[in-house]
């Protein structure tokens, strides 16, 4: 065989190991970052997703980033479960303004109970800033009276609809992460077609 030869199978072996060792990292790092995000609860969040017209994306998003899917999981502030929702909020959102069902706190660590109304209020949120999913974000962890509040504020925003700036470290790093984690669960569960459980 000559040198030249030689060189271009060289060559040639050298380009099929990269391809097979780039095929293999993706699969691994793909499988990592579905282990680091999962898609628990998916019968409970498709229902509600439906229900209340939230895509998946964002009820995983604000799951993995309020509590890691930990359902018994609990904030300094006394947010609970899995959607970390505060018991005063749901006292008000299972009262007869909203869904009725007068349900006890301690039903905020039911995985379904969680969904249903974390979802619930995003619906609510996005609908009452203007079907603007990071207004409502922000409202969603900052409160709705602070962001109708800065709606209002030149320094904040410009034409009381979006935001331009969120004064609230806290809330900004929120939406930004919230945003991040939608783009990831698009990418890992719905941009090929795969079929979901």
């Amino acid at each position: 065989m000559s040198s030249r030869t030689k060189r271009i199978v060289t060559v040639i072996i050298i380009i099929v190991c990269s391809i097979i060792l780039g095929i293999v990292v993706d699969l691994v790092w793909g499988a990592i970052e579905k282990k680091t995000h999962p898609d628990d609860f998916s019968m409970y969040i498709t229902q509600y997703s439906v229900e209340y017209n939230v895509p998946e994306t964002v009820i995983y998003a604000v799951i993995k980033v309020e509590s890691d899917f930990d359902p018994r999981a609990r904030s300094s502030a006394g947010a609970r479960g899995l959607m970390q929702m505060m018991p005063k909020t749901f006292e008000w959102l299972t009262g007869e303004e909203h869904l009725g069902e007068n349900l006890d706190t301690e039903e905020l660590y039911e995985p379904e109970v969680s969904i249903k109304y974390g979802t619930y209020y995003l619906n609510y949120l996005h609908k009452k800033f203007n079907n603007n999913w990071n207004t409502a974000l922000a409202a969603y962890n900052g409160g709705e009276g602070n962001v109708t509040k800065w709606l209002k504020d030149a320094e904040y925003s410009d034409d009381g609809i979006t935001l331009k700036d969120i004064p609230f470290d806290e809330t900004k790093d929120y939406v930004k992460k919230v945003n991040r984690e939608i783009d990831t669960y698009k990418r890992l569960y719905y941009e090929q077609n795969e079929v979901r459980k």
